[in-house]
């Protein structure tokens, strides 16, 4: 039971670290258009991104607020975009320049578990340990080789939840992405 249960986490969090490069692939391909404007709006009290974002569950921005992206990625209000809320998951968008809005964010994800992994266990990516978090450091698979060059994933396990954050390295460098690890709670 075990064991699955860390299989399971391990490809929930592939799947996270993956959604960067399904964006992407998707994006390439997709007949050129004229860049439009993400619709931004305000909700409550928070700066939603897209036509459907919602904001943040506090559920999950307790793992990592955006003032602690600004700190460490060097983002502030000025670059924010918004955010953009799901089940367990939260995106902080920011502007980069020459970049598409939607392939330049910060994921954190969180999820509550029974029996928490020590460390990801991912098939087809090394991870390092860098103080208490586990970062993404090599992959293991040319198919992955992309992705693992364009995000830098970390892991934070907990008791009775892991939180993983994947952040694009247009907003938040592997330098940068070390300084936000220690945000992560």
């Amino acid at each position: 039971m075990k064991s699955t249960r860390i299989v399971l986490a391990s490809w929930v969090f592939a799947a996270a670290l993956a959604v960067p490069l399904f964006v992407h692939q998707r994006a390439t391909r997709a007949a050129p258009s004229a860049p439009a404007a993400p619709a931004v709006a305000q909700a409550g009290n928070c700066k939603t991104f897209g036509e459907k974002g919602k904001c943040c569950s506090p559920d999950v921005t307790m793992h990592l607020a955006k003032e602690a992206v600004y700190a460490a990625c060097g983002e502030s209000e000025a670059t924010f975009l918004g955010e953009a809320a799901e089940k367990d998951t939260c995106k902080y968008y920011f502007k980069v320049a020459g970049e598409k809005s939607e392939d330049t964010f910060v994921q954190v994800y969180t999820q509550a578990v029974k029996e928490v992994p020590d460390k990801p266990t991912d098939p087809f990516l090394s991870y390092k340990k860098v103080g208490k978090v586990w970062m993404t450091d090599k992959s293991k698979s040319p198919k992955v080789a992309a992705m693992a060059a364009s995000s830098t994933g970390l892991y934070l396990p907990g008791r009775g939840y892991f939180v993983s954050v994947v952040a694009t390295t247009k907003v938040c460098t592997k330098n940068e992405a070390i300084t936000l690890s220690k945000s992560m709670k």
